[in-house]
């Protein structure tokens, strides 16, 4: 039976912490445990929506599974949540958030309900770009008669607004985040160069 509560995936290999994590979640989400990196390689699946992984484990790394991940698109978000500090190594890295242990009940919540409102984001803005391109392309090729008279053309347009208000408000809780709002001015102080 489908279930719209989002699953997470603890891949830890101290159990008493992955159990204590999961815990912690459990009560908003789908929890999933692994103790190691092939049993974590075995439990990501398709429903499968945040990866909490950590980078040091006997066996298949915590780093081996991110690459792995990624390598198969797995559609998924991955943060690390480990010991290890972060060094320029972080750079090449497919993570989505990192997390230093130890870490609270807050910031495990946070990390992963961050990590969702993203995908939510991803979701809207994929949809509001589609949406938009079709408006564009019937913009360009019916006269405006046509356009005032098409029922589909004015829920398009009724789409598109609720979508732009959606989209709007889910950045504007991404911002409240003050990681996330200084990313933003970072963005915006250092554009990429042009060629």
């Amino acid at each position: 039976m489908a279930t719209d509560t989002p699953s997470v995936l603890i891949v830890e290999d101290e159990p008493d912490l992955a159990n204590l994590y999961a815990a912690w979640l459990e009560s908003e989400y789908d929890v999933r445990t692994a103790y190691d990196g092939d049993d974590a390689l075995a439990a990501i699946d398709e429903s499968i929506d945040v990866v909490l992984l950590d980078r040091r484990m006997p066996g298949l790394s915590g780093d081996t599974v991110l690459e792995t991940i990624r390598e198969h698109d797995l559609d998924c978000y991955v943060a690390m949540v480990t010991a290890i500090e972060p060094d320029f190594d972080i750079v090449g890295m497919g993570f989505d958030d990192y997390l230093v242990k130890p870490v609270s009940k807050e910031e495990l919540l946070r990390i992963v309900d961050q990590l969702l409102l993203r995908s939510s984001y991803d979701d809207q803005l994929r949809e509001f770009f589609a949406l938009a391109s079709k408006k564009a392309l019937l913009d360009a090729q019916k006269s405006e008669a046509e356009l005032e008279s098409s029922r589909e053309y004015a829920e398009l347009e009724d789409r598109l607004a609720a979508l732009r208000a959606h989209v709007t408000e889910t950045t504007s809780e991404l911002l409240e985040e003050g990681k996330y709002r200084q990313l933003c001015r970072d963005i915006a102080a250092d554009p990429v160069p042009e060629e």
